[in-house]
């Protein structure tokens, strides 16, 4: 299990691509994934709006491991 880190000590943009290549793992794709550089002491990463069968197999895939059928 990995440890969780506190914010200041991760940095956003390689926590946005960690995220991005996991979801592409599970062939999901939040097309707005960026770094909110308005609040950058934040740390944010903005995950966007995604259609609702994203969402579905996004749950899916937290639940189970991968994505659904």
């Amino acid at each position: 299990m990995v440890k969780a880190r506190e914010a200041k000590d991760v940095d956003p943009f390689a926590a946005m691509e960690t995220l991005r290549a996991a979801l592409d793992e599970v062939g999901i794709v939040f097309p707005s994934l960026w770094v909110d550089s308005a609040s950058p002491d934040l740390k944010l990463i903005e995950l966007g709006r995604i259609r609702a069968d994203v969402a579905m197999r996004l749950a899916h895939a937290l639940r189970r491991g991968d994505p659904a059928e």
